[in-house]
C-alpha cells in the first residue's frame, strides 16, 4: 500500500517545494520594498484617522518594526505567488482527471488568480475602508485609537485574504461543474443553507461587528448566485436531467 502512495507523496513534495521556493524568492524581493508596501497597506487607516477618528499607528515592542516588515513582506509575497500555487495544486490533482479535464489548467490558473486579486481589490478599495473607519469610530469619544502596527497588519491581512479566498467561489463552482460533481439545481436547492454558511464564514473571517460581516456576506451571496448561472451554463443538460428526476420522484 505504501508503494502505491509513494509516487503521490513524491509528487506532493515536488509541488510543495516549487510553491514554497517561489514564495521564498518573492518574499525576499518584497522585503527589500517593505516600506513602500507598508505605505499602501496603512493608507486606509490613515484616511480613517484624518476623518473623525482620534488615533495613530504606534510601536509598543522593540522588535515590532521587524515583525511588521516580515508580515508585510510575507502577505504580499503570498498574494503574488498565488498563480504558481494554483498551478501546483492543479498539477497535483491532474493525474486523477480525464484527458479533456486536464486541459483546464490554464483557465483554472488564470481565472483563479483573477478572482483572488479581484477579491483583494474589492476588499482594499471598498470593504476595508468602511470597516476600519466604523470600528475605530466606535467608542472613539471615550478613548484614543492608538493601534499597534503589528496588530493592524494582522487585522488587515486576515480581512483582505478572506475576501480573496471568498471570491474563488465561482471558479470552484465552474470546475466542479466541469467534472460533473455539482449542478445548478443542487446549488439552488441548498441556497438557504448556503446563506447561513456564508454568514458563519463572514463572522469568522471578519472582525466581530455587523458591518464587516455584511460587507463580506453580501458579495458572497452575489457570487453564489453567479455560481448558479455559471454551473447552469457549463452543464445545460444537467438542468433537464434534474427536472426529469424531480418529476419522476413526485
Amino acid at each position: 500500500m505504501f508503494e502505491d502512495l509513494k509516487p503521490h507523496i513524491q509528487d506532493l513534495r515536488k509541488r510543495l517545494m516549487i510553491a514554497v521556493g517561489t514564495l521564498i524568492v518573492v518574499f525576499i524581493c518584497c522585503f527589500n520594498f517593505w516600506r513602500d508596501i507598508f505605505e499602501v497597506i496603512k493608507k486606509p487607516i490613515e484616511i480613517a484617522f484624518d476623518h473623525q477618528v482620534q488615533g495613530m499607528l504606534i510601536q509598543t515592542a522593540p522588535a515590532e518594526g521587524i515583525i511588521v516588515a516580515l508580515k508585510v513582506s510575507f502577505f504580499v509575497a503570498l498574494g503574488l505567488s498565488i498563480p504558481v500555487i494554483f498551478w501546483q495544486i492543479w498539477e497535483f490533482v491532474a493525474p486523477g482527471l480525464y484527458k479533456h479535464e486536464k486541459k483546464l489548467v490554464l483557465p483554472f490558473v488564470f481565472f483563479g488568480s483573477l478572482m483572488f486579486f479581484t477579491g483583494v481589490a474589492f476588499a482594499y478599495f471598498l470593504a476595508f475602508p468602511y470597516a476600519i473607519k466604523y470600528i475605530l469610530m466606535f467608542g472613539n469619544d471615550e478613548f484614543t485609537a492608538n493601534i499597534t502596527a503589528a496588530n493592524y497588519i494582522t487585522f488587515f491581512t486576515r480581512f483582505i485574504l478572506g475576501f480573496g479566498i471568498a471570491f474563488e467561489l465561482p471558479v470552484l463552482a465552474y470546475f466542479l461543474a466541469k467534472i460533473d460533481i455539482i449542478t445548478d439545481q443542487t446549488l439552488k436547492r441548498n441556497f438557504k443553507y448556503a446563506i447561513v454558511l456564508i454568514f458563519i464564514v463572514a463572522a469568522i473571517v471578519t472582525p466581530p461587528d455587523v458591518l464587516s460581516q455584511i460587507l463580506m456576506a453580501v458579495p458572497l451571496i452575489g457570487l453564489y448566485g453567479l455560481s448558479i448561472l455559471i454551473v447552469g451554463f457549463v452543464n445545460p443538460e444537467k438542468k433537464v436531467e434534474d427536472k426529469e428526476e424531480g418529476e419522476e420522484g413526485s
